[in-house]
């Protein structure tokens, strides 16, 4: 049994530190996590297998006095590298599909339907296509047979030599000639009658002592095999049932060749092949020591040229860096284009939640093998031309963060399309378009939004320092601090597609971006991230100082490999990254960098308008059961913004003589003195109106305290503030202001 770390098993018990999610049938083979994995640990995206949970040493494949290999640890530092090197260096024995039971059914699977679709494909030819075939080409056929036969009789192949022999005038060699001929037909001759006879013979004992089924089979054969015959060369009898590609068969003379054309060969050098060529999957594998003096780099730079040398298409070629050397590249030499393969529907579809926490899958690479993603501590960047996929790619990582009921999402369309009506019904904070509507202004609701954000970031800062150690050890976010509803902190996912569209505001667009910048740089590190999209990088529509905020970036198909550069980072061009390169039927397809390690081609995984909603109405089912349904999601309005005065408005509210006062007082004295600013905190309950005060002033170090009274003879205690501490934070603030 093998299990999907991604998505937690819903059988673990409540109470866990890990969240339960359904396991999908999804054959895991590869990740591309960003983080190294602790010892000990399975790397995400990989299967884990189950242990027996047993003190038994036969239950774990361990007889009593066997011997026990000693923990890597306990190697020397340099001893315990080399085997590490080595480990890495062994090719698997058997390849996945036979290891690995889930990957064994996909095969089998998959064979099941190919061989049926190709039964039933000819079935279904067999009598209204074959059957006429066969009875139009055999006359051919018989005539085609009978020629060749009276052909090798009369020894028909020796007459150009005897013709040459006349015309050389060399009466011996045409004398020898004709005596071989002469031989040759007499004995051909018996043998031809014999067979006629035999055959005569054979076919009148069929035809009248045979049942007719066997009668049947052997005209059907003899009409069978002489309609073969009889087919045109440029007609087969049989059609193909699935579409045949072009296959090369790769040889070191093809790659030395294509290596010489891509001008990676100086005059008296060559390359080297440390491992044979072979296949590997749907292509071929090649690793090659290039001369001395060149690079990887060169090899990227010559990438068209060497296809070219090769006689395929650049899109067929995949160039990957070796570790253990500068010069050594190893391609992947695909049979067709595999990038204009469909990916599939994404494996969301059959999970019942997610761990945001964990790498999901997102899509697969041009292999095949699974690309999982993860927005943890970073932000997102997407660029595309229009109609490449770059909504639905963005759209994928926000339904996985959908399916996880602890994170917060906020979703603003700039060009209000239909592909994220559907997230009203998770989304906290969510607008389309730019338009006032009814009104409602979806730009200042992501203005108050953002400015929302920017507080609640700013105060986890403060709250993250403030926990005891047991809670927080490192004064970081973990999964148990995210999901505590009364720390209020959870993974939160800011998306914003067609970001241009806001940016070019004409009243709001700097504050947009001045908070979008601070946002995509500082709040990753408190569990917020951001992700843009949009389809014009250019600095003027998406100035350089937010782009160059995000960590990652994914580029889907653009018109010049400038723009790739603006939207992947100065300098991708010369590592071999160009989206310009990409086809039109490349839909969904795109280069990542920054999410992990390694840049490289993802195909992401599709999510169509059906799918999408089938997944967010499972994700509004889920968190409504969790009780983390908030926001616009839940009708919930935004807060009242916080006026850039609150610190005078507060002391000009407290009356003389007047040391400590309780928030709830100090809100409804505010609600008087600027209803249009303070009025929505006064028809709140008493516990919210005191918190909203007191998010209110945090920032600006002021706390609250238990404050005791008597009222009607009882000691009623609420939390309040003291007039000491407004006064000195408004003196403080004077004293800078007159400085300045």
């Amino acid at each position: 049994m093998t299990e999907n770390p991604v998505f937690p098993s819903p059988d673990e018990p409540e109470g866990t530190d890990e969240r339960t999610a359904e396991v999908l049938p999804f054959p895991l083979k590869k990740t591309t996590d960003p983080a190294a994995p602790a010892e000990g640990e399975a790397k995400p995206g990989e299967w884990e297998a189950e242990l027996p949970d047993t003190d038994d040493p036969e239950a774990d494949g361990l007889s009593e006095g066997a011997p026990v290999d000693p923990p890597r640890e306990a190697y020397p530092p340099s001893v315990a590298e080399w085997m590490e090197a080595k480990d890495k260096a062994r090719l698997p024995v058997l390849p996945d599909w036979v290891k690995l039971p889930d990957q064994r059914t996909a095969v089998r699977k998959w064979a099941v339907r190919h061989y049926s679709a190709v039964v039933g494909y000819h079935a279904v030819r067999l009598p209204c296509i074959y059957t006429p075939k066969v009875l139009w080409y055999s006359p051919r056929g018989a005539w085609r047979w009978s020629a060749a036969i009276g052909r090798w009789v009369f020894d028909a192949e020796g007459k150009g030599l005897r013709l040459a022999a006349v015309a050389n005038e060399d009466a011996a060699e045409y004398l020898k000639l004709s005596r071989q001929r002469n031989d040759r037909v007499r004995l051909r001759g018996i043998v031809a009658t014999l067979a006629g006879f035999v055959g005569l013979a054979a076919a009148l004992t069929v035809f009248v002592m045979a049942p007719s089924w066997l009668l049947l089979l052997a005209v059907a054969t003899l009409t069978t095999t002489l309609g073969v015959v009889g087919a045109p060369a440029d007609r087969p009898l049989i059609d193909l049932a699935k579409v045949t590609f072009r296959k090369r068969r790769l040889s070191s003379d093809i790659v030395i060749r294509a290596h010489e054309a891509a001008g990676l060969t100086p005059k008296d050098q060559s390359i080297a092949f440390p491992r044979p060529i072979g296949r590997d999957g749907d292509g071929w594998r090649v690793i090659v020591d290039l001369p001395y003096g060149k690079t990887f780099e060169d090899a990227v730079k010559a990438h068209a040229r060497l296809a070219s040398g090769m006689d395929i298409a650049p899109t067929q070629l995949f160039l990957d860096k070796d570790e253990t050397s500068g010069r050594r590249v190893s391609y992947w030499i695909a049979d067709r284009d595999p990038l204009a393969v469909p990916s599939g529907k994404t494996p969301l579809l059959g999970a019942t939640r997610v761990d945001f926490w964990k790498p999901f899958p997102w899509g697969v690479d041009e292999r095949g093998n699974p690309v999982m993603a993860t927005m943890l501590w970073l932000s997102l960047l997407v660029g595309a031309v229009p109609r490449q996929g770059k909504t639905f790619s963005a759209r994928t990582i926000a339904l996985a963060a959908a399916l996880d009921p602890y994170v917060r999402l906020y979703v603003f369309d700039g060009k209000a399309s239909p592909d994220w009506r559907k997230f009203t019904k998770v989304a906290h904070r969510i607008a389309f378009g730019i338009v006032p509507k009814n009104g409602f202004d979806p730009v200042v609701h992501l203005l108050t939004s953002l400015r929302e954000l920017k507080a609640d970031v700013e105060g986890r800062y403060h709250r993250l320092s403030e926990l005891p150690l047991h809670i927080c050890p490192e004064g970081k976010l973990t999964p148990e601090i995210s999901r505590n509803k009364k720390l209020n902190m959870p993974l939160t996912l800011f998306v914003i597609d067609e970001v241009q569209e806001y940016l070019q505001h004409p009243e709001h667009g700097k504050e947009i971006l001045s908070l979008l910048v601070y946002l995509a740089r500082v709040a990753p590190a408190v569990g917020v991230s951001v992700m843009t999209s949009t389809q014009k990088p250019d600095d003027k529509a998406c100035p350089s100082e937010l782009r160059d905020q995000h960590q990652a970036r994914f580029a889907l198909r653009v018109g010049a490999y400038q723009v790739s550069d603006t939207i992947l980072g100065a300098g991708s061009y010369s590592e071999g990254l160009d989206a310009s390169k990409l086809l039109k039927s490349h839909k969904g397809v795109g280069l990542l960098k920054g999410m992990s390690d390694d840049a490289g081609i993802v195909r992401t995984y599709l999510a169509d308008g059906r799918d999408a909603e089938r997944i967010l109405t499972r994700a509004a089912a889920l968190r409504e059961a969790e009780g983390t349904l908030t926001g616009d999601a839940a009708g919930e309005a935004p807060a009242p913004e916080v006026s850039a005065t609150i610190l005078d408005d507060v002391a000009a509210v407290l009356a003389k003589g007047e040391s400590k006062v309780w928030s709830e007082t100090i809100v409804d004295r505010l609600a008087v003195l600027r209803p249009e600013v303070y009025g929505a905190w006064a028809e709140l309950e008493a516990k919210p109106k005191a918190e909203a005060l007191t998010a209110a002033l945090k920032p600006f170090g002021i706390g609250t305290m238990q404050i005791s009274r008597r009222i009607d003879g009882e000691q009623v205690n609420k939390r309040g503030i003291k007039r000491d501490d407004i006064a000195a934070v408004i003196t403080e603030r004077n004293k800078k202001r007159d400085a300045g």
